[in-house]
């Protein structure tokens, strides 16, 4: 967390400083008038180059900062050891399905409809299920069968 503090602080540092090369003094309009033209449209356009180009990399640079920040704390989480997984599922209908849901050590068998969800049974014996024949969405299932990739040809 260390790192992500001064990676912050220094962005925002950065922030800071860049705002203040954008508040340029303006010019009194006897300055510009007295200045050849050639004058201020180097320094103008340039400093104005500058400016654009430091703050399109500060945008950018802040966003590549962020997700890096995103993906650091995404995956303190751990994933692996969630308390609740999908094990199957099976389309009764149009909007009606079973799924079996594995909590804990314990599997429950849901009963889902639009308008709720209804635990059936409590399985006493947990049904073992293979790695390979994990429960896969439906529609990406039926997908990939279009497309000719089944899983069992990865192999």
């Amino acid at each position: 967390m260390n790192k992500c503090s001064g990676a912050i602080l220094t962005l925002l540092l950065s922030a800071v400083a860049f705002s203040a090369l954008a508040a340029d003094p303006v010019m009194p309009a006897a300055a510009i008038a007295a200045a050849p033209a050639s004058t201020l449209m180097s320094g103008g356009v340039g400093g104005q180059l500058t400016q654009l180009v430091l703050g399109l990399l500060l945008v950018v640079g802040l966003i590549f900062g962020l997700a890096w920040l995103l993906r650091r704390v995404q995956g303190a989480s751990p994933r692996n050891g969630q308390m609740i997984e999908v094990l199957g599922s099976r389309a009764l209908g149009p909007r009606d399905r079973l799924v079996l849901v594995q909590v804990g050590k314990e599997q429950i068998l849901l009963g889902i409809t639009p308008g709720r969800i209804t635990p059936l049974h409590v399985l006493k014996e947990p049904v073992q299920v293979p790695d390979s024949e994990r429960a896969t969405p439906e529609f990406a299932q039926r997908l990939m069968e279009l497309l000719g990739k089944d899983h069992k040809d990865k192999k």
